[in-house]
Protein backbone atom coordinates (compact mmCIF):
# COMPACT_ATOMS: atom_id res chain seq x y z
CA UNK A 1 0.00 0.00 0.00
CA UNK A 2 1.40 3.39 -0.99
CA UNK A 3 1.75 6.03 1.67
CA UNK A 4 0.50 9.65 1.57
CA UNK A 5 -2.26 8.83 -0.93
CA UNK A 6 -5.26 11.14 -0.13
CA UNK A 7 -8.64 9.68 0.64
CA UNK A 8 -11.80 10.44 -1.30
CA UNK A 9 -12.95 12.85 1.43
CA UNK A 10 -9.64 14.70 1.35
CA UNK A 11 -9.75 15.11 -2.44
CA UNK A 12 -13.36 16.29 -2.37
CA UNK A 13 -12.62 18.72 0.47
CA UNK A 14 -9.80 20.23 -1.63
CA UNK A 15 -12.13 20.49 -4.62
CA UNK A 16 -14.85 22.04 -2.43
CA UNK A 17 -12.48 24.68 -1.00
CA UNK A 18 -11.09 25.51 -4.44
CA UNK A 19 -14.40 25.74 -6.29
CA UNK A 20 -16.35 27.59 -3.57
CA UNK A 21 -13.55 30.14 -3.10
CA UNK A 22 -12.94 30.71 -6.82
CA UNK A 23 -16.61 30.79 -7.88
CA UNK A 24 -18.32 32.77 -5.11
CA UNK A 25 -20.11 35.14 -7.44
CA UNK A 26 -20.88 33.93 -10.95
CA UNK A 27 -23.69 34.62 -13.42
CA UNK A 28 -24.82 31.94 -15.86
CA UNK A 29 -27.27 32.22 -18.73
CA UNK A 30 -29.18 29.18 -19.93
CA UNK A 31 -32.53 27.45 -20.39
CA UNK A 32 -34.42 25.96 -17.46
CA UNK A 33 -35.06 22.22 -17.48
CA UNK A 34 -36.18 19.74 -14.81
CA UNK A 35 -37.70 22.52 -12.68
CA UNK A 36 -39.10 21.09 -9.43
CA UNK A 37 -40.36 22.42 -6.08
CA UNK A 38 -39.81 20.75 -2.70
CA UNK A 39 -42.18 20.79 0.25
CA UNK A 40 -39.58 22.76 2.24
CA UNK A 41 -39.90 25.69 -0.17
CA UNK A 42 -36.73 25.06 -2.24
CA UNK A 43 -36.52 25.06 -6.05
CA UNK A 44 -34.28 22.72 -8.05
CA UNK A 45 -33.61 23.01 -11.78
CA UNK A 46 -30.97 22.59 -14.46
CA UNK A 47 -29.51 25.35 -16.61
CA UNK A 48 -28.45 24.06 -20.00
CA UNK A 49 -27.30 25.17 -23.40
CA UNK A 50 -26.67 23.21 -26.59
CA UNK A 51 -23.78 21.19 -25.16
CA UNK A 52 -23.71 21.42 -21.33
CA UNK A 53 -25.88 21.41 -18.22
CA UNK A 54 -25.48 22.79 -14.68
CA UNK A 55 -27.51 21.74 -11.64
CA UNK A 56 -28.96 24.68 -9.69
CA UNK A 57 -30.70 25.16 -6.34
CA UNK A 58 -32.74 28.16 -5.16
CA UNK A 59 -33.32 27.86 -1.41
CA UNK A 60 -36.51 29.04 0.29
CA UNK A 61 -35.31 32.42 1.62
CA UNK A 62 -33.74 33.32 -1.74
CA UNK A 63 -36.91 32.15 -3.52
CA UNK A 64 -38.95 34.65 -1.46
CA UNK A 65 -36.64 37.40 -2.71
CA UNK A 66 -37.05 36.19 -6.31
CA UNK A 67 -40.83 35.91 -6.94
CA UNK A 68 -40.05 35.49 -10.64
CA UNK A 69 -39.32 31.79 -9.96
CA UNK A 70 -43.06 31.13 -9.48
CA UNK A 71 -43.78 32.13 -13.08
CA UNK A 72 -40.91 30.23 -14.73
CA UNK A 73 -41.25 26.94 -16.59
CA UNK A 74 -39.06 24.53 -18.46
CA UNK A 75 -37.65 26.16 -21.57
CA UNK A 76 -37.48 29.71 -20.16
CA UNK A 77 -34.14 31.43 -20.59
CA UNK A 78 -32.79 33.18 -17.50
CA UNK A 79 -29.65 34.59 -15.94
CA UNK A 80 -28.86 32.93 -12.57
CA UNK A 81 -26.37 34.57 -10.22
CA UNK A 82 -24.82 32.91 -7.18
CA UNK A 83 -21.92 30.72 -6.10
CA UNK A 84 -20.87 27.13 -6.66
CA UNK A 85 -21.42 24.68 -3.81
CA UNK A 86 -19.93 21.18 -3.56
CA UNK A 87 -21.87 18.34 -1.91
CA UNK A 88 -19.06 16.03 -0.80
CA UNK A 89 -21.27 13.06 0.14
CA UNK A 90 -22.25 12.59 -3.51
CA UNK A 91 -19.18 14.13 -5.10
CA UNK A 92 -21.38 16.58 -7.03
CA UNK A 93 -21.58 20.33 -7.31
CA UNK A 94 -24.35 22.81 -8.14
CA UNK A 95 -24.97 26.51 -8.45
CA UNK A 96 -26.52 28.00 -5.28
CA UNK A 97 -28.68 30.67 -6.90
CA UNK A 98 -29.18 34.01 -5.15
CA UNK A 99 -30.76 36.08 -7.92
CA UNK A 100 -32.76 35.30 -11.06
CA UNK A 101 -33.45 37.65 -13.96
CA UNK A 102 -34.90 36.94 -17.39
CA UNK A 103 -32.30 36.72 -20.13
CA UNK A 104 -31.92 40.14 -21.70
CA UNK A 105 -32.84 42.02 -18.52
CA UNK A 106 -29.21 42.92 -18.04
CA UNK A 107 -29.63 45.52 -20.78
CA UNK A 108 -32.71 46.87 -19.03
CA UNK A 109 -30.82 47.17 -15.75
CA UNK A 110 -28.05 49.07 -17.50
CA UNK A 111 -30.62 51.43 -19.05
CA UNK A 112 -32.28 51.86 -15.66
CA UNK A 113 -29.01 52.75 -13.93
CA UNK A 114 -28.09 55.25 -16.64
CA UNK A 115 -31.52 56.91 -16.47
CA UNK A 116 -31.43 56.99 -12.70
CA UNK A 117 -28.03 58.70 -12.65
CA UNK A 118 -29.09 61.27 -15.24
CA UNK A 119 -32.36 62.14 -13.50
CA UNK A 120 -30.56 62.34 -10.16
CA UNK A 121 -28.05 64.80 -11.65
CA UNK A 122 -30.96 66.91 -12.89
CA UNK A 123 -32.34 67.13 -9.33
CA UNK A 124 -35.50 65.02 -9.70
CA UNK A 125 -34.64 62.96 -6.61
CA UNK A 126 -33.62 65.86 -4.36
CA UNK A 127 -35.30 65.96 -0.94
CA UNK A 128 -36.02 69.69 -1.10
CA UNK A 129 -38.32 69.14 -4.08
CA UNK A 130 -40.51 66.59 -2.31
CA UNK A 131 -43.91 67.71 -1.02
CA UNK A 132 -45.09 66.67 2.46
CA UNK A 133 -47.76 63.95 2.57
CA UNK A 134 -50.85 65.26 4.44
CA UNK A 135 -51.56 63.43 7.68
CA UNK A 136 -55.35 63.40 7.22
CA UNK A 137 -56.10 63.23 3.46
CA UNK A 138 -59.79 63.42 2.63
CA UNK A 139 -59.67 62.89 -1.15
CA UNK A 140 -57.13 60.51 -2.73
CA UNK A 141 -56.41 60.05 -6.42
CA UNK A 142 -55.54 56.46 -7.33
CA UNK A 143 -53.74 55.41 -10.51
CA UNK A 144 -53.69 51.65 -11.17
CA UNK A 145 -55.38 49.01 -13.29
CA UNK A 146 -59.07 48.83 -12.46
CA UNK A 147 -60.03 45.47 -10.97
CA UNK A 148 -56.40 44.44 -10.38
CA UNK A 149 -55.15 42.82 -7.16
CA UNK A 150 -53.37 46.06 -6.24
CA UNK A 151 -56.65 47.98 -6.73
CA UNK A 152 -58.61 45.63 -4.45
CA UNK A 153 -55.85 45.48 -1.81
CA UNK A 154 -55.69 49.27 -1.67
CA UNK A 155 -59.46 49.69 -1.36
CA UNK A 156 -59.83 46.94 1.25
CA UNK A 157 -57.22 48.49 3.51
CA UNK A 158 -58.57 52.03 3.19
CA UNK A 159 -62.18 50.90 3.89
CA UNK A 160 -61.03 48.97 6.97
CA UNK A 161 -58.80 51.70 8.41
CA UNK A 162 -60.44 54.95 7.28
CA UNK A 163 -63.53 56.67 8.66
CA UNK A 164 -63.54 59.37 6.02
CA UNK A 165 -61.78 59.19 2.69
CA UNK A 166 -62.90 59.47 -0.91
CA UNK A 167 -60.96 57.46 -3.51
CA UNK A 168 -61.00 58.82 -7.07
CA UNK A 169 -59.74 56.17 -9.49
CA UNK A 170 -57.99 57.24 -12.67
CA UNK A 171 -57.52 53.86 -14.39
CA UNK A 172 -54.39 53.14 -16.38
CA UNK A 173 -52.53 50.31 -18.01
CA UNK A 174 -49.64 49.29 -15.75
CA UNK A 175 -47.85 46.83 -18.04
CA UNK A 176 -46.90 46.76 -21.69
CA UNK A 177 -45.67 49.19 -24.31
CA UNK A 178 -48.63 51.55 -23.94
CA UNK A 179 -48.49 51.57 -20.14
CA UNK A 180 -46.16 54.62 -19.68
CA UNK A 181 -48.38 56.87 -21.78
CA UNK A 182 -51.50 55.50 -20.05
CA UNK A 183 -50.08 56.25 -16.59
CA UNK A 184 -49.05 59.77 -17.66
CA UNK A 185 -52.51 60.48 -19.06
CA UNK A 186 -54.12 59.21 -15.83
CA UNK A 187 -51.89 61.54 -13.80
CA UNK A 188 -52.68 64.50 -16.09
CA UNK A 189 -56.42 63.84 -15.69
CA UNK A 190 -56.15 63.90 -11.91
CA UNK A 191 -54.19 67.16 -12.00
CA UNK A 192 -56.82 68.69 -14.28
CA UNK A 193 -59.62 67.48 -11.99
CA UNK A 194 -57.84 69.02 -8.99
CA UNK A 195 -57.61 72.39 -10.71
CA UNK A 196 -61.30 72.46 -11.68
CA UNK A 197 -62.92 70.85 -8.70
CA UNK A 198 -63.71 72.57 -5.42
CA UNK A 199 -62.76 69.43 -3.50
CA UNK A 200 -59.02 69.38 -4.04
CA UNK A 201 -57.05 66.17 -4.10
CA UNK A 202 -54.83 65.75 -1.04
CA UNK A 203 -52.55 63.03 -2.44
CA UNK A 204 -52.12 60.82 -5.51
CA UNK A 205 -51.11 57.16 -5.25
CA UNK A 206 -49.53 55.37 -8.24
CA UNK A 207 -49.45 51.64 -7.62
CA UNK A 208 -49.37 48.11 -8.98
CA UNK A 209 -48.37 44.65 -7.72
CA UNK A 210 -45.04 42.89 -8.08
CA UNK A 211 -43.51 41.45 -11.20
CA UNK A 212 -40.34 41.12 -13.23
CA UNK A 213 -38.22 44.05 -14.34
CA UNK A 214 -39.97 43.97 -17.71
CA UNK A 215 -43.38 43.97 -16.02
CA UNK A 216 -42.50 47.09 -14.02
CA UNK A 217 -40.68 48.89 -16.83
CA UNK A 218 -43.56 51.32 -17.44
CA UNK A 219 -42.73 53.01 -14.12
CA UNK A 220 -39.17 53.69 -15.33
CA UNK A 221 -40.39 56.02 -18.08
CA UNK A 222 -38.53 59.35 -18.18
CA UNK A 223 -41.57 61.36 -19.28
CA UNK A 224 -43.56 59.89 -16.37
CA UNK A 225 -40.74 60.86 -13.99
CA UNK A 226 -40.99 64.49 -15.13
CA UNK A 227 -44.79 64.46 -14.80
CA UNK A 228 -44.48 63.20 -11.20
CA UNK A 229 -41.75 65.75 -10.45
CA UNK A 230 -43.88 68.65 -11.77
CA UNK A 231 -47.11 67.44 -10.15
CA UNK A 232 -48.50 70.09 -7.73
CA UNK A 233 -50.14 67.34 -5.67
CA UNK A 234 -48.09 65.08 -3.35
CA UNK A 235 -47.45 61.72 -5.05
CA UNK A 236 -46.90 58.30 -3.43
CA UNK A 237 -45.31 55.55 -5.53
CA UNK A 238 -46.10 51.97 -4.46
CA UNK A 239 -44.85 49.73 -7.23
CA UNK A 240 -43.98 46.03 -6.90
CA UNK A 241 -42.70 44.44 -3.74
CA UNK A 242 -40.17 45.46 -1.11
CA UNK A 243 -37.18 44.50 -3.29
CA UNK A 244 -38.48 46.35 -6.37
CA UNK A 245 -37.34 49.92 -7.02
CA UNK A 246 -38.54 51.98 -9.98
CA UNK A 247 -37.79 55.51 -11.17
CA UNK A 248 -41.23 56.55 -9.96
CA UNK A 249 -40.21 55.46 -6.43
CA UNK A 250 -37.20 57.78 -6.48
CA UNK A 251 -38.95 60.83 -7.94
CA UNK A 252 -42.20 60.54 -5.96
CA UNK A 253 -42.68 62.47 -2.74
CA UNK A 254 -42.92 59.17 -0.82
CA UNK A 255 -42.12 55.56 -1.67
CA UNK A 256 -44.11 52.62 -0.22
CA UNK A 257 -43.15 48.98 -0.66
CA UNK A 258 -46.58 47.64 -1.71
CA UNK A 259 -50.12 48.87 -2.47
CA UNK A 260 -51.14 47.74 1.02
CA UNK A 261 -48.28 49.76 2.54
CA UNK A 262 -49.44 52.84 0.63
CA UNK A 263 -53.00 52.45 1.92
CA UNK A 264 -51.68 52.05 5.46
CA UNK A 265 -49.47 55.12 5.09
CA UNK A 266 -52.29 57.49 4.04
CA UNK A 267 -54.62 56.13 6.75
CA UNK A 268 -52.03 56.06 9.54
CA UNK A 269 -53.07 59.52 10.77
CA UNK A 270 -56.73 58.49 10.97
CA UNK A 271 -55.86 55.27 12.81
CA UNK A 272 -53.79 57.22 15.34
CA UNK A 273 -56.53 59.84 15.72
CA UNK A 274 -59.27 57.23 16.16
CA UNK A 275 -57.13 55.39 18.69
CA UNK A 276 -56.54 58.65 20.54
CA UNK A 277 -60.26 59.49 20.49
CA UNK A 278 -61.12 56.02 21.76
CA UNK A 279 -58.61 56.52 24.56
CA UNK A 280 -60.21 59.88 25.40
CA UNK A 281 -63.62 58.23 25.31
CA UNK A 282 -62.48 55.60 27.80
CA UNK A 283 -60.92 58.31 29.99
CA UNK A 284 -64.13 60.38 29.97
CA UNK A 285 -66.22 57.29 30.71
CA UNK A 286 -63.94 56.26 33.58
CA UNK A 287 -63.85 59.83 34.91
CA UNK A 288 -67.65 60.07 34.77
CA UNK A 289 -68.05 56.72 36.55
CA UNK A 290 -65.54 57.74 39.22
CA UNK A 291 -67.19 61.16 39.65
CA UNK A 292 -70.63 59.53 39.93
CA UNK A 293 -69.31 57.10 42.55
CA UNK A 294 -67.78 59.92 44.59
CA UNK A 295 -70.96 62.01 44.44
CA UNK A 296 -73.09 59.01 45.41
CA UNK A 297 -70.76 58.34 48.32
CA UNK A 298 -70.94 61.98 49.41
CA UNK A 299 -74.74 61.94 49.10
CA UNK A 300 -74.96 58.78 51.19
CA UNK A 301 -72.73 60.34 53.84
CA UNK A 302 -74.92 63.46 54.07
CA UNK A 303 -78.24 61.57 54.31
CA UNK A 304 -80.26 62.03 57.59
CA UNK A 305 -79.94 58.35 58.50
CA UNK A 306 -76.16 58.43 58.11
CA UNK A 307 -75.89 61.68 60.03
CA UNK A 308 -78.03 60.27 62.88
CA UNK A 309 -75.83 57.16 63.10
CA UNK A 310 -72.77 59.35 63.13
CA UNK A 311 -74.20 61.49 65.95
CA UNK A 312 -75.10 58.35 67.95
CA UNK A 313 -71.59 56.96 67.47
CA UNK A 314 -70.07 60.24 68.58
CA UNK A 315 -72.43 60.32 71.62
CA UNK A 316 -71.35 56.83 72.73
CA UNK A 317 -67.70 57.81 72.32
CA UNK A 318 -68.13 60.88 74.55
CA UNK A 319 -70.17 58.83 77.03
CA UNK A 320 -67.33 56.30 77.31
CA UNK A 321 -64.74 59.03 77.70
CA UNK A 322 -66.86 60.62 80.49
CA UNK A 323 -67.09 57.26 82.25
CA UNK A 324 -63.33 56.94 82.06
CA UNK A 325 -62.98 60.32 83.81
CA UNK A 326 -64.94 59.29 86.98
CA UNK A 327 -62.71 58.87 90.09
CA UNK A 328 -65.10 57.18 92.49
CA UNK A 329 -63.89 53.70 93.47
CA UNK A 330 -60.74 53.98 91.32
CA UNK A 331 -58.31 55.12 94.02
CA UNK A 332 -56.25 51.87 93.91
CA UNK A 333 -56.06 52.14 90.10
CA UNK A 334 -54.63 55.68 90.15
CA UNK A 335 -52.32 55.24 93.19
CA UNK A 336 -50.96 51.84 92.21
CA UNK A 337 -52.16 50.40 95.52
CA UNK A 338 -53.58 47.33 93.89
CA UNK A 339 -50.27 46.50 92.23
CA UNK A 340 -48.33 47.03 95.47
CA UNK A 341 -50.77 44.80 97.37
CA UNK A 342 -50.19 42.02 94.86
CA UNK A 343 -46.44 42.39 95.18
CA UNK A 344 -46.68 42.25 99.03
CA UNK A 345 -48.74 39.09 98.80
CA UNK A 346 -46.08 37.52 96.56
CA UNK A 347 -43.37 38.49 99.05
CA UNK A 348 -45.39 37.08 101.97
CA UNK A 349 -45.84 33.77 100.17
CA UNK A 350 -42.11 33.63 99.54
CA UNK A 351 -41.37 34.31 103.27
CA UNK A 352 -43.73 31.53 104.28
CA UNK A 353 -41.65 29.12 102.21
CA UNK A 354 -38.31 30.20 103.75
CA UNK A 355 -38.43 27.95 107.00
CA UNK A 356 -38.84 24.82 104.88
CA UNK A 357 -36.13 26.05 102.56
CA UNK A 358 -33.74 26.77 105.48
CA UNK A 359 -34.39 23.38 107.05
CA UNK A 360 -33.67 21.67 103.73
CA UNK A 361 -30.42 23.61 103.32
CA UNK A 362 -29.34 22.74 106.90
CA UNK A 363 -29.94 19.05 106.25
CA UNK A 364 -27.92 19.24 103.06
CA UNK A 365 -25.12 21.12 104.87
CA UNK A 366 -24.92 18.53 107.67
CA UNK A 367 -24.75 15.71 105.12
CA UNK A 368 -21.95 17.42 103.23
CA UNK A 369 -20.06 18.08 106.49
CA UNK A 370 -20.29 14.41 107.46
CA UNK A 371 -18.99 13.42 104.05
CA UNK A 372 -16.07 15.83 104.30
CA UNK A 373 -15.23 14.61 107.75
CA UNK A 374 -15.09 11.02 106.53
CA UNK A 375 -12.79 12.08 103.70
CA UNK A 376 -10.47 14.12 105.98
CA UNK A 377 -6.96 12.54 105.91
CA UNK A 378 -6.40 13.52 109.55
CA UNK A 379 -8.88 10.86 110.56
CA UNK A 380 -6.70 8.25 108.86
CA UNK A 381 -3.59 9.50 110.71
CA UNK A 382 -5.39 8.88 113.99
CA UNK A 383 -5.37 5.20 113.19
CA UNK A 384 -1.52 5.09 113.00
CA UNK A 385 -0.98 6.16 109.35
CA UNK A 386 1.43 8.89 108.13
CA UNK A 387 2.18 10.61 104.79
CA UNK A 388 5.32 12.31 103.36
CA UNK A 389 5.77 15.54 101.32
CA UNK A 390 8.94 16.98 99.74
CA UNK A 391 10.18 20.55 100.05
CA UNK A 392 7.76 21.72 97.37
CA UNK A 393 4.79 20.25 99.23
CA UNK A 394 4.34 17.45 96.71
CA UNK A 395 3.10 14.18 98.13
CA UNK A 396 5.67 11.34 98.04
CA UNK A 397 3.33 8.37 97.81
CA UNK A 398 5.55 5.59 96.42
CA UNK A 399 9.07 4.14 96.65
CA UNK A 400 9.68 5.05 93.04
CA UNK A 401 8.95 8.75 93.62
CA UNK A 402 11.06 8.61 96.81
CA UNK A 403 14.10 7.15 94.95
CA UNK A 404 13.89 9.95 92.35
CA UNK A 405 14.50 12.56 95.07
CA UNK A 406 18.07 13.87 95.25
CA UNK A 407 20.32 13.18 98.26
CA UNK A 408 19.96 15.49 101.26
CA UNK A 409 16.40 16.30 100.24
CA UNK A 410 14.33 17.48 103.16
CA UNK A 411 11.10 15.65 103.72
CA UNK A 412 8.17 16.27 106.09
CA UNK A 413 6.40 13.38 107.78
CA UNK A 414 2.88 14.13 108.92
CA UNK A 415 1.49 12.39 112.08
CA UNK A 416 -1.88 12.68 113.78
CA UNK A 417 -0.44 14.90 116.46
CA UNK A 418 2.17 16.86 114.45
CA UNK A 419 4.92 16.72 111.82
CA UNK A 420 8.69 16.12 111.67
CA UNK A 421 11.39 17.02 109.12
CA UNK A 422 13.88 14.38 107.96
CA UNK A 423 16.75 14.26 105.39
CA UNK A 424 17.15 11.61 102.71
CA UNK A 425 20.51 9.81 102.94
CA UNK A 426 21.75 6.60 101.45
CA UNK A 427 23.56 4.07 103.74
Amino acid sequence: MQRNVPTVSQVLDQIKNTLESQFRGVSVVGEITNLSYSGAGHYYFTLSDSSSALNCCLFKMDALRNPLIKNLKDGDKIIAAGGLGVYTKRGSFQLIVKRITPAGSGDLKLQLERLKKRLASEGLFDIEHKLPIPKFPRKVGLITAEGSAAYHDFLNVTKRRSSWMDILLSPAMVQGDKAPESIRNALIKLIAFDQKSENKLDVIVITRGGGSLEDLWAFNDEALAWEIHNCPIPVISAVGHEVDYSISDYVADKRCETPTAAAEAITAGQVQLISHLQGLKRSVRDFGANLLYRRQTQLAQTSPVHMLRKIESRFYQYQQRLADCRLQGRLPEFTGLHEKTMRLEDCLNQLKRYPDRIESLNTKLNNNFSLLRLMNPENILGRGYTYVKNENGTLVGSVKSFEKLPEESKLKIYFSDGQKTVVKRSF
